[in-house]
């Protein structure tokens, strides 16, 4: 079971993306993209759409602990 910060991080290494290079894409800070892959910031409903979007994957895959990612 891998919480939000976990999977963020996977996908972003997955896209082989900086913490800079996902932060411009989503439109914030790179320290805001490393506190919520380090589980001490938790994003509002619109940032997980984003994230969701960019990543192609559900918001539920995101936010529920026991869903993985898949591949």
């Amino acid at each position: 079971m891998k919480k939000f910060g976990e999977k963020l991080r996977t996908l972003r290494k997955r896209r082989d993306l900086t913490l800079i290079e996902l932060g411009q894409m989503l439109g914030v800070n790179h320290t805001y993209v490393s506190q919520l892959e380090q589980d001490r910031r938790t994003p509002n409903a619109a940032m997980i759409l984003k994230i969701a979007a960019l990543f192609d994957v559900t918001t539920d895959r995101l936010m529920k602990d026991e869903l993985d990612l898949g591949e």
